[in-house]
């Protein structure tokens, strides 16, 4: 069977293993139900997430143009402290960063491979754990604004990592930790404005994930070199699709890509 669309994140759904949906326009995929089949991938082109013209994809499923426009790619995005709605103060639409940005954030420490501090909306939880492939994730604070969450994260980012390393965390390269512990901890380095809002007494979140088999050495399957690839799928972390050779694909990189999927 074909499938064409264009690329966007896979959709999840908690569940032991997470379930995931590869979701086009007018058709889906559990993708679950494809481990151990093989799956052709085939680059057919661009399509850019805003605009929808077929244009070269600059970042975040964008092109160039939108990427430098819209306020859904703007550098708070990324770093969340340079928020500024709360001040009532316009980065490039203030009223798309008044719905976004001020509404409950968490603040959180996650172990996919190796322990990390991040932002995140609160509605977006447990997603942007499964989207890391963290094996466990626990709240460090709740706050009612994204630059409160920001500015939380830079003075944690001292002291624990911001980032994780794809490689181990799709090799399973990875050690349980006492995320409360480590919450505890850190409880000292949160800035006054948000002490008020560090969570107590909660637990840590565990997910599982649909894997037959880790690779050990991955390699990124690039669709612009390789534009046209297939392989037995035996896993799923994260947002990376993991086939018995060893090729690991990022859907979330590749939003934008307009692709034809064999089953």
């Amino acid at each position: 069977m074909l499938y064409k669309g264009v690329l966007t994140k896979m959709q999840t759904q908690i569940a032991q293993p997470i379930q995931y949906y590869l979701v086009f326009e007018s058709d889906f995929l559990n993708m679950n139900q494809l481990l151990d089949k093989t799956i052709g991938i085939q680059f057919i082109g661009h399509q850019c997430l805003n605009c929808g013209r077929d244009r070269v994809i600059y970042r975040q499923g964008f092109c160039q143009s939108c990427f430098f426009e819209i306020p859904q790619a703007a550098d708070w995005i990324i770093r969340p402290e340079l928020s500024t709605a709360h001040l009532d103060k316009e980065d490039r639409d203030l009223e798309y960063e008044k719905k976004v940005q001020l509404q409950p954030h968490v603040v959180y420490l996650a172990n996919s491979s190796n322990v990390k501090v991040g932002v995140t909306r609160k509605s977006q939880i447990p997603t942007r754990w499964i989207d890391q492939g963290a094996h466990e994730a626990i709240e460090i604070v709740e706050v009612p604004n994204r630059y409160l969450a920001g500015i939380t994260e830079l003075e944690l980012k001292k002291h624990v990592s911001d980032k994780t390393n794809w490689r181990s965390m799709l090799k399973n390269d990875i050690k349980d930790e006492d995320l409360i512990s480590w919450r505890e901890r850190l409880k000292t380095y949160i800035p006054e404005e948000a002490k008020d809002y560090y969570i107590e007494n909660n637990k840590e979140t565990h997910m599982e994930f649909p894997v037959l088999k880790f690779p050990e050495k991955p390699k990124s399957l690039n669709l612009g070199k390789s534009p046209n690839y297939s392989g037995k799928l035996v896993g799923i972390k994260g947002q990376y699709l993991i086939f018995e050779d060893e090729t690991v694909f990022n859907v979330r990189s590749n939003e934008g890509l307009v692709v034809e999927i064999a089953i």
